[in-house]
Order: structure tokens, then C-alpha cells, then sequence
């Protein structure tokens, strides 16, 4: 689909798609394999633009709309998710919290490094016993005179084991979201452990890790926003998330639309192309159609987001709609490579696996509908 983009947009996307089909495609099997990107791809992305996407140029940046951002990351996601989230967690969730609730001191320490690829940043918010439930974490961040002393664990960290900066979210007071503090947790602070999951089914090329905080005693001016902010830092910057997943996820129904078409026009059996079946084109029209529907709202919250209007509800429906759909192009990009989709000589078999948790995290499904249900209702489903 031929998005209105100006020239700015339309080169950065071509940039984009031409560094990563050299650079990430050709290898993103064997990272997969090995479960680990080759990490001097990172300063390579930071070379392009990737980190500095809405980054102010002052800060390090190249600046820009929400829009290329969207280009990007679908780009990313057409070429390897895991590549992705690398980015989007350290720039979209760390990096833009900064630039949104951070001091002119936090900014000028923390994004220059972020919005070039030489430092990482990862989000400290799921705990063990709390995904879907982050109001009430258990992590607690105790005042010790000016300063914080950090406890409790993490799981699911995307660029844990990598990062320079976690984003921590902790209770600094009673119970529920108002007593959640954020805080910028430099990673060599004694104290801090991490240790690397291995075995996921997809994204196995970024790193996911669990983090324990052992009284790990920060400064004052580690804090992120006021105290008792922190839950409202985390879902601001899980709605502009939502944004980046659901781009991410355009890009891997796009991946598995351009590969099926490809294949089907290849592939010969009676006597004839897979294209000229009905049945194949039946599929593969799904996909083009969800394609476009996923890439047109994904576009309506990025444009809310330019223009500074409330865009939640919007990124919500975005998430839920591309992830989702990403789910279904994969599973029919399977169909139509049959035995030969489901192993990792064609991409189609990362799309499904790397789709499939997209769906999950930064808000499954269902607490997708939940929001977007409140916002059509004026009613909580919530507790």
C-alpha cells in the first residue's frame, strides 16, 4: 500500500529496507540459531538512524516524525523482530521516557549514547508474579537518606543482558500503582545481577533476561519524574510502545506476504505455478488486505502522537489488530510453503515464531480489548 509519505520519509525508508536486506537479512538464520545477534550490528543501526528516530538532534538524534519511526520499525520487523526489539526497547521505551520525564542532567547523561547505538537501555517493569498487573509490583525502592536502595527481581527484560541503563520500576510507597517510583539504574552498580533466558520459541536473537537488584543503592537524581510517577511513566510509555510493536508487526505480515508471493510464483506443482491456484491466492489476499488495515491504524496513532492528541485507545487497536494479524500471515505463509515453511531454510517459520509472543507482551490481546472496551463503554473491566 502507497502511503502519502514525504521525500524524507520515502528515503529513510528505502535507507532502511536497502542497509537491512544487506546487513540483518542474510544472517538473521544464524543468529536465530545461535540465539544471540552478532551485537556490532547495534552501532551499525545506531550509523543509519535507528536509535535516533524522534531523538532530538541536541540529545544525539536525527530527529523526525512518528511516522518514519513507523517505517523503521516496520522495516526492522519485515527483516528480524529480534533486531527490533532491541531498538524499540532501547530508544522507544527508555530512551523516549527520558526525553518525556527526565531532568536536562538525565538527558544530557543518558541520550546521546541511546540514540546512537553505543549505550542500551532496557525496561525494568515485569516481575514474576506481575505482567498484566504492574500496579502492583513488588520491587521496592527504600529511602535511605538521599538516597534509594533497590530490591526485588525481573523477568522478560528484552536487552537485560546487554543494557548499560535499566529503566526499574519500584514500590517507593504503599500499595497500589501511586506507590511506584521509576528509576535509571547504571547496570555496573554493585548489586545488580542479570542472567540471560534461553530456549524461547521466537525473538531468540535479542537478549531476555532476568534482573535482581540486591540493595542496589542509587541517588536521588536516579529518580525518573516525581515520586509515585513511575506507573504513569510506564503506561505512557507502553501506549507509544504499542505504536512500535504494532509497526513491527506490519513489517512481519509484509515479510510474509512479499515471501509468499515470491514462492507461490516460484514453486511449480501440477504442472503450474502455487500462484495461479485460487485457494493460494485466497491466502495470500488475507494477508495484503491485513497488511493494509494494520499499517493504516498503526499510521492513525502515529499521527495522533505528531500532532500531541491522546492516542492510547488508538494504539491499543493497533497492537491488537497488527499482532494478531501478524499471527494469521505467518500461520497462512506456513500454508502455502507447506514441509518447506517449517524449517529454517525459509523465513516464514521465525515470522510465526517471533509473531506469536507479539501478541503477549507490552499488553496482550486481551488487555487490549479490555482498554479499548473502556474506551467505548466509559466502564472498567479492570479490578
Amino acid at each position: 500500500m502507497d502511503l502519502a509519505l514525504t521525500e524524507d520519509q520515502k528515503n529513510f525508508q528505502k535507507l532502511a529496507r536497502e542497509f537491512l536486506d544487506n546487513e540483518v537479512v542474510p544472517h538473521r538464520a544464524a543468529w536465530d540459531r545461535a540465539e544471540s545477534v552478532d551485537t556490532a550490528i547495534i552501532p551499525k543501526l545506531g550509523e543509519i538512524g535507528f536509535f535516533g528516530l524522534t531523538i532530538p538532534e541536541e540529545y544525539g538524534g536525527i530527529g523526525g516524525d512518528y511516522i518514519t519511526y513507523c517505517l523503521g520499525m516496520e522495516e526492522l520487523g519485515r527483516a528480524d523482530s529480534a533486531v527490533r526489539g532491541i531498538v524499540s526497547v532501547s530508544m522507544g521505551l527508555v530512551g523516549k521516557s527520558i526525553l518525556s520525564h527526565g531532568t536536562e542532567e538525565q538527558k544530557r547523561e543518558w541520550l546521546p549514547g541511546i540514540a546512537t547505538g553505543k549505550s542500551l537501555g532496557c525496561f525494568g517493569l515485569t516481575e514474576p508474579d506481575n505482567g498484566s498487573d504492574p500496579g502492583h509490583l513488588k520491587a521496592s525502592a527504600t529511602r535511605q537518606g538521599d538516597d534509594y536502595v533497590i530490591n526485588g527481581a525481573k523477568v522478560f527484560i528484552t536487552n537485560g543482558s546487554w543494557a548499560d541503563v535499566c529503566l526499574v520500576f519500584a514500590r517507593t510507597s504503599g500499595p497500589g500503582p501511586k506507590g511506584v517510583s521509576a528509576f535509571l539504574v547504571p547496570t555496573d552498580t554493585p548489586g545488580f545481577g542479570r542472567n540471560e533466558i534461553h530456549g524461547k520459541r521466537g525473538l531468540r536473537g535479542q537478549a531476555t533476561s532476568e534482573l535482581s537488584f540486591d540493595n542496589v543503592q542509587v541517588a536521588e537524581s536516579a529518580r525518573l519524574g516525581a515520586e509515585g510517577e513511575g506507573f504513569k511513566i510506564a503506561m505512557h510509555s507502553l501506549d507509544k510502545g504499542r505504536v512500535s510493536v504494532g509497526a513491527g508487526c506490519v513489517g512481519i505480515v509484509q515479510g510474509c506476504l512479499e515471501a509468499s508471493v515470491q514462492y507461490s510464483q516460484d514453486r511449480q506443482q501440477f504442472d503450474r505455478p502455487l500462484a495461479s491456484f485460487q485457494l493460494i491466492q485466497d491466502l495470500i489476499a488475507d494477508m495484503s488486505v491485513d497488511a493494509d488495515a494494520a499499517r493504516l491504524l498503526v499510521c492513525r496513532a502515529a499521527d495522533l502522537i505528531e500532532r500531541g492528541e491522546p492516542f492510547g485507545t488508538e494504539a491499543s487497536k493497533a497492537k491488537y489488530f497488527a499482532s494478531e494479524a501478524a499471527v494469521r500471515a505467518a500461520n497462512n505463509a506456513i500454508q502455502i510453503f507447506g514441509g518447506y515453511g517449517y524449517i529454517d531454510e525459509y523465513p516464514v517459520q521465525k515470522y510465526m515464531r517471533d509473531a506469536r509472543v507479539m501478541t503477549l507482551y507490552e499488553g496482550t490481546s486481551q488487555i487490549q480489548k479490555l482498554l479499548i472496551g473502556r474506551a467505548e463503554t466509559g466502564i472498567s473491566a479492570f479490578l
